[in-house]
């Protein structure tokens, strides 16, 4: 039988979580919203320092990073219901790399070790996803989704067209694909424009879809953010 002192002292696990999960929301919008760049250096030189009395039950950085996790499923509705309607008939479609460590230490690398793939960009070739965007002329999220960094950046274009896109798509020379041009003006009336290669033949395209598609700059601006 225990004694009183060896109750007090006994460690407790699984501690319930005094955080709750709209502040936790909440710290990650605001780590957004004032562009830091390490999560880290956001919760030690700028929530902690200043934020504080906004939330007095702040865990320690290592837990928060847990509890983070709570956060995932909330997130995406909440990011959903801000692209709806952001759609106004001229879009623009890439993809980014989104690298889970450096291509050093790949072999040894355990950090999404079971899902991330070997992928190549215009940067060159990266270990983990792709992000897929679609942004409207205003450099507003339309639609988004995350693949292994192995797949085709035409693969999941289908996909992200299906709700809140219509008019024109503007995409660079790596979603040249008939089929799926024709695909997209066949099922969703979207018309999929694009440079051509080199070695094809040349194409007629409008002064003003020429125009548009000089402006695919505003989805890189995007990544930035």
């Amino acid at each position: 039988m225990l004694t009183q002192k060896s109750k007090s002292s006994k460690k407790t696990r699984n501690k319930p979580c005094r955080i709750s999960l709209s502040e936790i929301i909440t710290i990650l919008v605001v780590f957004h919203q004032i562009k830091y760049r390490e999560f880290k250096a956001f919760y030690y030189n700028y929530l902690t320092q200043w934020l504080k009395p906004a939330f007095p039950n702040l865990p320690s950085y290592t837990r928060m990073v847990e509890l983070m996790e709570k956060a995932i499923v909330p997130m995406c509705d909440y990011l959903q219901s801000l692209m709806q309607n952001n759609c106004t008939g001229i879009n623009y479609i890439d993809s980014t790399s989104l690298a889970v460590c450096d291509n050093h230490r790949i072999n040894r690398n355990k950090v999404f070790a079971e899902t991330a793939q070997r992928g190549k960009s215009s940067m060159g070739w990266f270990f983990g996803f792709k992000l897929h965007v679609i942004i409207n002329d205003k450099g507003e999220l339309v639609n988004l989704t995350v693949t292994k960094g192995n797949v085709d950046d035409r693969q999941p274009v289908k996909r992200l067209c299906e709700s809140h896109v219509f008019g024109k798509l503007f995409a660079d020379k790596g979603y040249i694909d008939k089929s799926l041009t024709d695909w997209l003006d066949e099922h969703l009336d979207i018309e999929l424009i694009t440079n051509v290669k080199k070695n094809m033949k040349s194409k007629d395209i409008s002064w003003l879809n020429r125009r548009l598609l000089k402006r695919r700059f505003l989805i890189e601006t995007v990544f930035d953010v």
